[in-house]
């Protein structure tokens, strides 16, 4: 159930989007259950309202509840509270989660740093006009933002403002160091734009390797001046090949293209993703995957 206990929509909430925070279901769900115990083993302690609601086997505290509001509400951090709030623009301001599409946590497995590390790190800069700063340790423009490759911390990292500092960023991370480990030559652009049915390995964008697009459409489907203002947050160049598309660059040589159809007499509006025909040199189907899935990540986010 997308709402929980306490009266929160968790279906317009973007941490829901993103992956970040799953709904607490109403008091008689499986998910206030699973919430709970993840509360109780994460923090120690569980959310008063939602624990009550389970006790009592009470759906929605506003709707079922005669004692409410209770002091679980009037004396309590949640809905709604400072607390919440201050939650909120926390979490907001981190990456999104990474996870591959059978919902396991993304690692970056350590040979690829190996084998990276064995690379000429000139040649690499040149291929993919990345910007090497030091012997070991090189700068990419990633959508809108500076993004370091430091080799010998085997990390990324970002200017806080007074320096670099480690950003945990699985997914991005991951594609960064497949893409620098795969690139063998400047690859032309612009000659041929496909999408994943035009690629060899179409077969895998199926089920559950589906692109991740569905929660853009859940947040812009109706709401296409927000999707013109998050791609142009995202530095996203305007292209005429829908209603509304524009090519990001995740990487400096990697655009990825996204088209936006508004919802007429006949069709529900939609989204697809496009690609240059050279992402095929460097990344592998489930590597597109997470490409796709970190740049829709960062158009959910939106302006920060």
């Amino acid at each position: 159930m997308p709402t929980g206990a306490c009266g929160i929509n968790c279906d317009v909430c973007k941490l829901n989007l993103l992956g970040t925070c799953s709904s607490c279901g109403s008091g008689k769900s499986l998910e206030a259950e699973q919430k709970l115990a993840a509360q109780h083993r994460l923090f120690g302690s569980t959310c008063a309202i939602l624990a009550c609601a389970k006790m009592n086997q009470i759906e929605y505290c506003l709707r079922d509840c005669h004692q409410f509001p209770c002091d679980n509400f009037t004396q309590g951090p949640y809905p709604f509270s400072e607390g919440y709030l201050q939650m909120q623009e926390r979490r907001r301001k981190q990456p999104p989660p990474a996870f591959a599409p059978d919902k396991s946590p993304v690692d970056v497995p350590a040979h690829f740093w190996d084998d990276l590390q064995k690379k000429d790190l000139n040649t690499v800069c040149n291929l993919t006009l990345f910007n090497l700063v030091s012997p070991y340790q090189m700068v990419f423009h990633f959508l809108n933002e500076d993004v370091l490759v430091d080799f010998k911390a085997r990390c990324l990292k970002r200017d806080n403002g007074q320096g670099w500092e480690i950003t945990p960023d699985p997914l991005l991370e991951l594609v960064t160091v497949v893409y620098l480990n795969n690139v063998k030559t400047l690859y032309p652009l612009g000659k041929e734009i496909v999408g994943v049915k035009d690629l060899k390995e179409a077969h895998f964008f199926q089920g559950p390797h589906a692109l991740k697009i569905q929660p853009l459409l859940k947040r812009y489907g109706q709401d296409i001046r927000g999707f013109k203002d998050a791609a142009k947050y995202l530095e996203g160049r305007p292209v005429d090949m829908a209603d509304v598309a524009y090519q990001l660059f995740p990487f400096p040589r990697v655009p990825v293209y996204f088209l936006f159809w508004q919802e007429d007499a006949e069709f529900d509006p939609r989204i697809s993703v496009l690609f240059d025909r050279s992402i095929e040199e460097v990344f592998s189907a489930d590597a597109i995957w997470g490409l796709v899935s970190r740049v829709s990540a960062a158009l959910l986010q939106g302006p920060r």
